[in-house]
């Protein structure tokens, strides 16, 4: 039950598409923009330093698939799945304009390069949840598409009642003017496909790549990555707060529809290869599914880096490229001084970091860097890297647009690619 609107290339070139321009939201401050190296600032992470083929190696991961027949049990059990464009047929609500948003949602913009596009979710949304990852169709098929949709995922944490489950927003944007929404619960099948129990992690990264949703997971689940697939969406029966099946049928902590894991990548070598954050480049040929960790700010050591091949075919689990062994093997891997990492994108030969705010300042900070060095925006008179939106959450390119997209707090927002590397020299 496919729906893309065509292949995928797994041949490209690293030519930039032509990227999306816009008028700037009149949301921010002005900004002065000049080149981070000519600041003094001491918390420029500096150049990326490539790291040895073995501890490159120890960042493999065995990818381990849901056994076939659980999942047709599970699918018999809930009934026939539906697509995306049945979710989004559905919507629960709709996300305000920035301009309707409080004051406190707009105030998590970043100040430069400044959103072209922003969105808020009412508060009464998303209260005990809180948001993690983003990704779009623009991953998943590169004409941008899911079938007819122009689709953005939104992951989101629980918190409260709904501790330590994980949800997925799926936001129509084939209508930026009504961008409506619809949730679902991540879930993980049990007892042979008998049942199902809630993803137990915090969301912090996502990609979308054909018909796979592969997320981070820690805390309670803590493999690498788990695995969804798009074309395994099932509808619930009951609005209870349980997840799994009740007396009366099947029930998702209200969600009204769910997404069954499919694989999982758990860590293979000694290094602990435990992603925080992803995001898909498609300037590689294969394309590629980049990964990040994020230790502590003020760690001793910076995060790694690194980027595993996607395979060259629809895969039947899940979207990494993996030998005889089911091993998923990085091709290349680097060590940047940043530390406290929330978002990575790597596009053409600059690799891109967002950083939260420090206590000193209300902003955070997007870097781009390579083997030569790194650069950031700056603003204000006082030529201030910390530019960037305050909690400085994860990012995701959509190619056929050239649009950033990325979400602080309750606000979803999106500027042009170009613009950031304009404001970066």
């Amino acid at each position: 039950m496919k729906q893309r609107g065509r292949h995928r290339r797994r041949t490209r070139g690293r030519a930039l598409r032509a990227t999306l321009a816009g008028t700037a939201l009149a949301l921010t401050a002005t900004a002065t923009l000049i080149s981070a190296s000519q600041a003094t600032s001491g918390d420029d992470p500096g150049p990326l330093k490539p790291l040895s083929a073995n501890v490159t190696a120890s960042l493999g991961l065995a990818e381990d698939p849901v056994p076939g027949a659980a999942l047709d049990r599970l699918s018999a059990e809930l009934g026939a799945p539906v697509g995306v464009s049945t979710v989004l047929a559905e919507p629960e609500g709709t996300l305000r304009d920035a301009e309707q948003c409080p004051s406190g949602d707009r105030a998590a913009l970043p100040v430069s390069p400044a959103a072209t596009r922003a969105y808020c979710w009412d508060p009464a949304d998303t209260r005990g949840w809180r948001p993690g990852a983003v990704t779009t169709s623009g991953d998943a098929d590169d004409d941008g598409r899911w079938g007819q949709h122009k689709v953005i995922l939104s992951g989101w944490s629980g918190r409260g009642s709904a501790a330590d489950l994980a949800r997925v927003a799926f936001v129509d944007a084939d209508d930026f003017a009504r961008p409506d929404f619809s949730w679902a619960l991540l879930v993980v099948p049990v007892d042979g496909g008998r049942d199902y129990r809630g993803l137990f992690s915090q969301l912090t990264g996502m990609v979308w790549y054909g018909d796979k949703l592969v997320v981070t997971t820690t805390d309670g689940d803590a493999d690498a990555l788990y695995v969804f697939d798009l074309d395994r969406i099932h509808r619930t029966t009951v609005a209870a707060r349980d997840v799994g099946r009740v007396a009366d049928g099947w029930s998702a902590a209200g969600q009204r529809f769910v997404l069954p894991a499919v694989a999982t990548y758990r860590a293979t070598g000694t290094g602990g290869a435990q992603p925080d954050v992803l995001s898909l480049d498609r300037s590689t040929a294969p394309d590629s599914l980049v990964a990040g960790e994020s230790v502590p700010t003020g760690a001793e050591h910076g995060s790694r880096l690194w980027r595993y091949p996607l395979a060259a075919e629809d895969s039947v689990t899940g979207p990494l490229a993996t030998g005889t062994d089911g091993r998923a093997a990085p091709e290349e891997a680097y060590r940047t001084k940043a530390t406290g990492v929330r978002g990575v994108l790597s596009h053409q030969s600059g690799w891109y970091l967002t950083r939260p705010a420090d206590p000193s300042d209300h902003n955070g900070s997007l870097w781009r860097q390579d083997d030569d060095g790194a650069k950031a925006a700056q603003c204000g008179a006082e030529e201030l890297r910390h530019c960037w939106s305050g909690p400085a959450a994860p990012l995701s390119y959509w190619e056929a647009t050239g649009e950033l997209w990325s979400q602080s707090g309750r606000t979803l927002f999106a500027l042009p690619l170009a613009s950031v590397d304009g404001a970066l020299g």
